[in-house]
């Protein structure tokens, strides 16, 4: 007999809704009441959990950053080999492309967002991209890349945003696969031959 599966709190369903409001129309432009609403809360219980839009995005930055984390240990589960997931964080792009092609980057944007606003959270949000670039670097460490395993994890990092950046101005979906794939061509060209031969054929993603 399996365990029902439990109801999300009512915290919880405020800082998934702000999660998405603050994506989909930014931090600024997302108010009280537009989160209230997504909840079907009333004020005064919405106001029991948080006091400020600053508490519910600390609360947002800490859940991406668990997302984060749980999908960096998903990848290192299911691919066995470096360079298969180098491709995973690669792929990311596909996987993600029609909320990329209409927000952007979810952490890109409110980074962005943040320090425009000299906001003092703008540290926090930057911390998920700590998490890839510690998680990359490690990568092209296993690839036997060590002296230049940060530099090539930074690299891939920008690069992984300017793709995000260009496919949200231009709504170009091949714009992404193409992409993808040379990132996948240029990852082979930095493997050992042994590794090269296990670098696994990308998936044709829907």
């Amino acid at each position: 007999m399996t365990n029902p599966v439990a109801e999300p709190s009512t915290r919880d369903r405020i800082v998934e809704a702000a999660d998405a409001l603050f994506y989909q129309q930014g931090f600024e432009k997302t108010s009280f009441a537009d989160i209230a609403d997504a909840v079907q809360l009333s004020r005064g219980n919405f106001y029991y959990h948080f006091k400020t839009k600053n508490d519910i995005l600390a609360a947002v930055i800490a859940l991406r950053a668990a997302r984060t984390q749980s999908m960096l240990e998903a990848w290192a589960r299911n691919a066995t080999t470096p360079m298969a997931r180098l491709q995973c964080f690669a792929e990311m792009l596909i996987q993600n492309r029609q909320e990329i092609q209409r927000y952007g980057c979810p952490v890109g944007t409110l980074c962005a967002e943040l320090a425009k606003l000299n906001h003092p959270a703008q540290g926090g949000a930057s911390m998920i991209f700590g998490q890839f670039r510690d998680w990359l670097r490690a990568q092209f460490e296993a690839m036997g890349q060590d002296e230049q395993a940060d530099t090539l994890a930074m690299h891939l990092l920008s690069r992984s945003q300017g793709i995000a950046a260009l496919a949200h101005a231009f709504h170009d979906e091949s714009f992404i696969r193409r992409e993808v794939d040379l990132i996948g061509a240029w990852l082979v060209s930095l493997a050992p031959n042994a590794v090269v031969a296990q670098q696994p054929r990308r998936r044709n993603t829907p």
